[in-house]
């Protein structure tokens, strides 16, 4: 989105586009799950001793019911003196397994740092690479773990079929044809956009900003461009959908909002979700500074809900600051999402139908960089 100076950094890895200084991960507890593949040996030990311990029984009980219980007992101790290993002897095989398995486990996680070093791969993508079982957030000067829920629910996009075409426009395939929808999103920072070129481009959706509050004084402010914008994509063919970047305090103020929204829908035929833009700003001092997540949740809810209630599908736009750190996902689970992350491979587990993959696209008609979305949803 283009907020200018109401933009926040998102990550210090480029994420959003906006660089910062590195810093260390901070210290953390260490996790048993990340040395699992230290315990692979033993494990198979044990399940030796297992298995000799279950084969035993057998066939000592097998005998009980084919001979006398004195004849059974003899069998077994002629069993036990065929070779076997001593408890000292399996504790010290336990252990050099243990030793061998952590010094192989070293060197990969020290070949993959180094590898991705060389290729200049970020602090955040080297986290990423090494916990597979968490999702890595680099946000105000440090580094967040959350774990992945199962409690959530998560979307099925196959990571391959992701394909960057000749265009430098990503298309989500299936069965080797393509049923994504190409779409972008404008406001006044576009300048004059030339809309029949756009839709000449392929362009099947636009969002275009409806407004913003500011992020100091909390004035509602009609973005200068939306009349303009929205007549220009339905006069070539082209759907829309609105967003909206909130600085409510509270449930009332994001009411009021949406009624702000729904004053300036009237006379348009919206076919795309109607967006609340969700980013913290770096304003000095801005009105929102002191929310916590359940403070963004609860406007999330109040919005999408008045949306919802005046017949329009309501939308919530973020990144990974968004979603992990500024709001509980999991009161929100019935709303769609517009997930923004300017990478690839594609790093959200969870469930979402619009993907912001970069802020720099080029389209026909637009003078400037603009940002590009890809939608596996069909909303028109």
């Amino acid at each position: 989105m283009n907020h200018k100076v109401f933009l926040d950094i998102e990550d210090m890895d480029k994420e959003q586009g906006i660089s910062q200084e590195y810093i260390p991960r901070m210290p953390r507890k260490r996790r048993k799950r990340r040395r699992r593949g230290i315990f692979l040996p033993v494990f198979l030990c044990m399940i030796a001793l297992a298995s000799l311990t279950g084969c035993l029984f057998l066939v000592v009980k097998n005998r009980l019911l084919e001979t006398e219980k004195e004849e059974a007992v003899a069998y077994l101790n002629e069993m036990r003196t065929e070779p076997s290993y001593s408890e000292t002897q399996m504790q010290d095989m336990m252990d050099a397994a243990v030793l061998e398995a952590a010094r192989q486990k070293e060197e990969e996680i020290l070949g993959t740092v180094k590898g991705m070093m060389e290729n200049g791969e970020g602090t955040a993508a080297m986290l990423r690479a090494l916990y597979p079982e968490e999702i890595v957030v680099a946000a105000n000067s440090r580094y967040y773990f959350f774990p992945v829920l199962d409690t959530l629910k998560h979307h099925s996009y196959e990571e391959e079929q992701f394909i960057m075409n000749d265009d430098n426009v990503l298309e989500y395939l299936s069965d080797g044809a393509v049923v994504s929808k190409k779409g972008i999103d404008v406001s006044r920072y576009q300048e004059k956009i030339d809309w029949e070129k756009v839709a000449g481009d392929g362009v099947d959706y636009a969002f275009i900003r409806l407004g913003i509050r500011g992020a100091t004084e909390g004035k509602l402010i009609l973005d200068e461009s939306y009349e303009t914008n929205m007549e220009g994509a339905l006069e070539n063919g082209i759907k829309t959908g609105v967003y909206f970047f909130t600085q409510a305090l509270n449930q009332e103020e994001a009411e009021e909002e949406a009624e702000f929204v729904l004053e300036h829908l009237e006379g348009y035929d919206i076919s795309y979700p109607v967006v609340l833009d969700i980013e913290e700003v770096t304003t000095k001092n801005p009105r929102t500074k002191d929310m916590e997540k359940q403070d963004w949740t609860d406007v999330c809810i109040a919005f999408c809900d008045k949306i919802k209630e005046a017949g329009y599908t309501p939308m919530i736009y973020g990144n990974l600051k968004t979603f992990l750190l500024m709001l509980d996902m999991g009161q929100l689970e019935e709303y769609e999402k517009w997930f923004a992350y300017y990478q690839t491979p594609l790093y959200f587990p969870y469930e979402f139908s619009i993907w912001q993959y970069t802020s720099t696209g080029k389209v026909a008609g637009i003078s400037t960089d603009v940002d590009m979305n890809i939608s596996m949803k069909d909303f028109g």
